[in-house]
């Protein structure tokens, strides 16, 4: 397998490891990163942190999950090698002592922390970390195709690693942060379940409804819990999610709509806003007409007026989509193709590419609040390009596997949430999310093979290889260039993500910029 070419990514929606250049997303002129000149005040629950999160999921595996409230979960739970900070995607310090020692080109050797422990008590050993690294190896693995670089493992003794690499890589460390290292003994239904870690945090008890954690007696890093225990209770529901968060019974709360900003600052929160990635997207089956050619998938965004999406549904919190990648990450390309709203150029590639008006389709889409408040205009817009669209909502869990992940699927187009930034942002972890030889590409957009799929990997795998830093953005520009040009999957826009916390509880916590939340290097006040 080439360098860099993450194929065969599994995953459903959530849902890359950092470049050093440093690409992320950071808090807006308008957030607030601490509660320092608020009032002091306890958390909700005494020495607990309470919170409200907007998605849910029950596979906790480490190796073959990426749906939102799980990966969230296990960042204060299980460690890997160097732990990702996804208030900003820096990269510190996790089970590793120091650096990985480079022995040659392909050969790197990783010390690991000295006595560190599960949360079951028993040591993290070197073979632990070769377990997890493996079991992410295989065919299939969500992870497999990001760890293409490791031709085989072995370990020296019980704390170090020797990791001999089939082709030179450069970014063994940022790959490194990918893989959550568990027990070697527990199986895949137990990781599924409950995943044992070595992080700040241990899980207690998880159900569809909350997941609870209870600060890790054994861990010894540099990242201690801000609270002895946590509850995070699930709720898809913007409308219940807020009403729980003004009832004053939350310390936290995730994906705060825009509508509810005054009624949680009037009862006693504050509001931080991040610009992320975090986007609304629409696929399309590109075997089945008339979305199998490119002109009417591009018309699809020509005719849906983005901008009174972002006012109206969105209240502003978002920016429209000039190319792949939001314009505050370093490595920004504006698209060869920017989809402002223009009816008649939409109706024109229609009408060339042969399409017959009255075509009839299901827009379907998953169920969370904001993306269903989009598909109503998305209709109409549709609809006065001469289309015929049936809307129907399904939850994520019911969605890919019924109605995408087939290899004959019947399905013309999908609206969804996706925010690959939970790995990070390295943009070839994110271009490879959509468009790798993976599931997304296999049975959702069945795009894998064409001529367009073959020219974009040939793009990609230079940048991952590239010596310099402009031919790597080169590569990368004429790779985001095709995308923009083919859509087969393409974002509308990029979402402000939005986070509050009740005043004073806090001295300092910075919201994530990517889906979920994250508490390491938060401090809670005094009082709390």
């Amino acid at each position: 397998m080439k360098c860099g070419k993450l194929g065969k990514l599994v995953a459903g929606i959530a849902v890359a490891t950092l470049m050093l250049s440093g690409c992320g997303a950071g808090n807006n002129g308008n957030s607030s990163s601490s509660s320092k000149n608020a009032p002091a005040a306890s958390t909700v629950v005494p020495g607990t942190i309470t919170t409200q999160i907007a998605y849910a999921g029950r596979n906790f595996d480490p190796g073959t999950t990426s749906l939102a409230l799980p990966m969230a979960g296990n960042w204060h739970v299980i460690e890997a090698l160097y732990t990702r900070k996804m208030n900003d995607f820096s990269l510190v310090s996790g089970l590793a002592k120091g650096d990985p020692k480079m022995v040659s080109e392909t050969e790197y050797e990783v010390t690991l922390r000295d006595g560190a422990k599960f949360s079951d008590g028993n040591a993290v050993t070197a073979n632990d970390v070769k377990f997890s690294f493996e079991r992410m190896m295989k065919e299939g693995s969500l992870f497999a195709p990001m760890l293409s670089f490791i031709e085989s493992i072995e370990t020296k003794g019980d704390n170090t690693l020797v990791f001999h690499l089939n082709k030179p890589f450069t970014l063994v460390k940022d790959r490194f942060s990918l893989v959550g290292v568990v027990p070697a003994s527990m199986s895949d239904e137990d990781l599924q379940k409950m995943p044992v870690g070595s992080g700040p945090y241990k899980y207690t008890n998880i159900t569809d409804q909350q997941v609870t954690f209870e600060k890790n007696a054994n861990y010894n890093g540099e990242w201690q819990a801000p609270s002895e225990k946590m509850v995070w209770n699930s709720n898809v529901d913007d409308t219940a999610r807020v009403t729980a968060m003004q009832s004053g019974k939350n310390d936290v709360m995730e994906n705060v709509p825009v509508k509810a900003f005054q009624t949680l600052k009037t009862s006693g929160s504050e509001i931080q806003q991040v610009q992320s990635f975090n986007q609304a997207f629409i696929m399309f089956n590109t075997k089945k007409a008339p979305f199998d050619k490119k002109e009417v998938r591009q018309a699809v965004f020509y005719g849906i007026d983005t901008e009174a999406l972002i006012k109206n549904q969105m209240g502003g919190q978002a920016k429209p989509v000039t190319g792949f990648l939001p314009e505050s990450f370093k490595y920004y390309k504006k698209g060869k193709n920017v989809y402002t709203y223009n009816v008649e150029k939409a109706k024109k590639l229609i009408k060339d590419a042969g399409v017959q008006a009255g075509t009839t389709f299901t827009l379907y889409t998953t169920d969370q609040t904001w993306i269903t408040e989009l598909a109503p205009q998305i209709k109409n817009n549709l609809e006065a390009l001469g289309f015929k669209v049936d809307i129907q909502s399904m939850k994520s869990a019911a969605l890919f596997p019924n109605v995408t992940d087939k290899e004959d699927a019947d399905y013309s187009m999908v609206l969804a949430p996706g925010d690959p930034t939970v790995f990070g942002n390295d943009p070839d972890v994110l271009l490879n999310w959509w468009f790798g030889d993976n599931a997304w590409t296999k049975t959702r957009t069945f795009w894998k093979g064409s001529e367009a799929y073959n020219k974009l990997h040939e793009y990609m795998d230079k940048a991952v290889v590239a010596e310099s830093d402009s031919e790597r953005t080169e590569a990368w520009n004429n790779a985001m260039d095709i995308i923009s040009e083919e859509v087969p999957l393409y974002p509308l826009f990029h979402r402000t993500l939005s986070t509050a916390s009740r005043k004073g509880v806090f001295k300092e916590y910075k919201a994530a910029g990517t889906t979920g939340l994250f508490f390491l290097g938060a401090k809670l006040s005094k009082k709390s």
